[in-house]
């Protein structure tokens, strides 16, 4: 089983980049391209998305597993808590080495995807939300931000930034399962309403990449970033050394698979 510290050696290694952390890479997603390089990569990180949700709502996934994805179970890092969990997804480091080790949102410092591709001359971009922790813990760097009010905002920049093939990695944000999950609990109908766009947005933006990026080798991610409790009042948290917080669902898609 993989940490999510994987995600960045991983999506490095697509773009043909050395380690650069002690997190070993994934070797089945690069094998989801023919020679196991990517030109394009697109992240989409739906927030808070459990291992558990998956399993016992599946069907609410079907969007996303039409497209016949590798699916993973991974393990998040402590605290289960979202800039955290992000940090190390893109830094490849534990929260004691990255720095952010509590809710909190300052801007990283140490090597990230980010840099590596910038360093790389390669051009990365990121589409969030608001005050959002991947709106604000990897900024300051010379890339492009796209920072809008509402997912379904992200969601059409994403597509438009697809279709324009302009960067070479583009990292996506959706709050909207976490939102309603803290709000009405993780298994509340406005919950798995928001699973179900989730999976939706993650079909839909891998549809338009198999289509403008027809001819170049791609890839596609549906990375949570920590799981989900209920707690007392049918509330949802995370945040916890516990099943439900620790583990998500990771789902990958290359244009060396079988055509969407």
């Amino acid at each position: 089983m993989y940490n999510i510290r994987s995600v960045c050696p991983t999506a490095a290694a697509l773009f043909g980049i050395g380690a650069f952390t002690d997190a070993p890479a994934m070797e089945e997603v690069p094998a989801l391209t023919k020679d196991g390089r990517a030109d394009r990569v697109l992240l989409y990180n739906p927030d808070a998305v459990a291992w558990w949700i998956f399993e016992k709502y599946r069907d609410l996934f079907a969007p996303a597993l039409g497209l016949d994805p590798l699916v993973l179970r991974m393990e998040s890092v402590m605290p289960s808590v979202t800039p955290v969990c992000f940090a190390s997804m893109y830094s490849g480091l534990m929260p004691a080495d990255h720095g952010i080790r509590a809710y909190v949102k300052p801007v990283l410092t140490v090597k990230t995807l980010f840099d590596a591709l910038i360093g790389a001359g390669l051009k990365p971009a990121i589409c969030s939300t608001g005050t959002d922790s991947i709106s604000m813990i990897f900024r300051e760097r010379d890339m492009d931000y796209f920072i809008f009010d509402t997912p379904e905002e992200v969601n059409a920049k994403v597509e438009e930034l697809i279709r324009g093939d302009r960067h070479d990695l583009i990292v996506a944000y959706n709050g909207n399962y976490d939102a309603t999950m803290h709000g009405h609990g993780p298994e509340a109908k406005e919950s798995l309403a928001a699973l179900r766009q989730n999976a939706e947005a993650y079909r839909r933006l891998t549809d338009t990449a198999s289509r403008a990026w027809k001819g170049k080798r791609w890839v596609t991610g549906f990375l949570p970033d920590h799981g989900c409790h209920e707690i007392d009042g049918g509330f949802g948290s995370h945040g916890l050394d516990m099943e439900e917080d620790m583990f998500v669902v990771h789902l990958w898609k290359g244009s060396g698979q079988i055509s969407c």
